[in-house]
């Protein structure tokens, strides 16, 4: 039996994966991450794994090792917005990810790659999985740039794995996200600060078109994320960049509403002023277009947020437990 690599196992999405994979009786899952984060580590327990590699090694481990392999999900990346050192992220977001690409395109493997809506900047394009669109987009920060630059790599190389995904992810939140810190989604910063405070801080509305709290933003539920990377490995669509939101935007304060009642707490809703510093460049309204994953086959309803919400709070947050 071949391997399923799993690559960023320990992260967030990465063991949420392992989980829906196992959950389908795959087992032989080889899953490579920094393994020296305990927090982060217990994503991982009960898991089914054939092997841990560390990532330090893993490009020569699949070199030697890729006839072995059948499936490729690399979820692996620096994922940190804030880090503005590009040589850091040029080094695992790009270079590396071209390595794996490289090896799945001479191994015949299929691959799914974790890309990000965060290479659509201030959504001046428009958010259309379009990939002659690619080009044009202007990612906020050095992570969007980073992870823009690979896909258009992506795009312009002449041998592709046989099937291959390029996932750009919008604000996906859930279990399996503890030890993220201040990267981690907004239902869990307004889930721990309601617990400790009995109020939520929204971003006051800067944009006149806009009232307070009413920004927009596409929230996905990680058990969709995995349910769409399932999709692409059981029906093999059309190969391909494609968005990963719910294409419903929804306001912070439906969010901020949902995690109340969620906890049956009063909502208790505080407006600040959005910091200077990030002001100019604050998204106001994010929103995947679906149609092209939808037209390749994918009929799964999404997890509205209310549902996700609910469940995410009542069934892992306050319980303290891992999916």
């Amino acid at each position: 039996m071949k391997y399923i690599v799993v690559t960023g196992a320990a992260g967030f999405i990465g063991s949420c994966l392992i989980e829906a994979l196992n959950c389908r009786g795959e087992s032989n899952i080889v899953a490579v991450d920094l393994f020296n984060n305990e927090v982060k580590n217990k994503n991982l327990h009960g898991k089914k794994i054939a092997q841990r590699i560390e990532r330090t090694v893993f490009i020569e481990w699949f070199s030697i090792n890729a006839p072995y392999v059948s499936y490729v999900y690399h979820m692996g990346a620096r994922t940190n917005t804030a880090e503005f050192n590009y040589r850091i992220l040029e080094q695992l977001n790009v270079t590396y990810s071209q390595r794996i690409w490289q090896i799945c395109a001479s191994n015949g493997i299929p691959l799914v790659y974790a890309s990000s809506a965060a290479t659509y900047g201030l959504g001046e394009q428009g958010y259309r999985d379009d990939e002659r669109l690619i080009p044009l987009l202007k990612p906020l920060n050095p992570y969007g740039e980073s992870k823009n630059n690979f896909d258009k790599w992506v795009i312009a190389q002449t041998q592709s794995p046989p099937h291959w995904y390029g996932l750009k992810f919008f604000n996906v939140y859930g279990p399996n996200e503890y030890h993220k810190g201040r990267m981690a989604s907004v239902v869990f910063h307004a889930y721990h600060q309601i617990k400790q405070t009995g109020s939520m801080r929204l971003f006051r509305s800067h944009h006149p078109a806009y009232k307070d709290g009413e920004q927009m933003r596409d929230f996905i539920y990680v058990k969709d994320v995995v349910s769409i990377c399932r999709f692409l490995k059981e029906c093999k669509p059309p190969s391909g960049i494609y968005n990963v939101g719910t294409g419903k935007a929804r306001t912070f304060l439906d969010l901020a509403k949902a995690t109340f009642a969620a906890m049956n707490m009063p909502e208790n809703i505080v407006f600040i002023d959005t910091p200077e510093d990030i002001r100019d460049k604050y998204q106001y309204f994010t929103q995947a277009e679906m149609q092209k994953l939808c037209s390749a086959g994918y009929k799964q309803p999404f997890y509205t947020l209310e549902e996700g919400v609910t469940e995410y709070v009542r069934e892992f947050l306050m319980k303290s437990r891992y999916f």
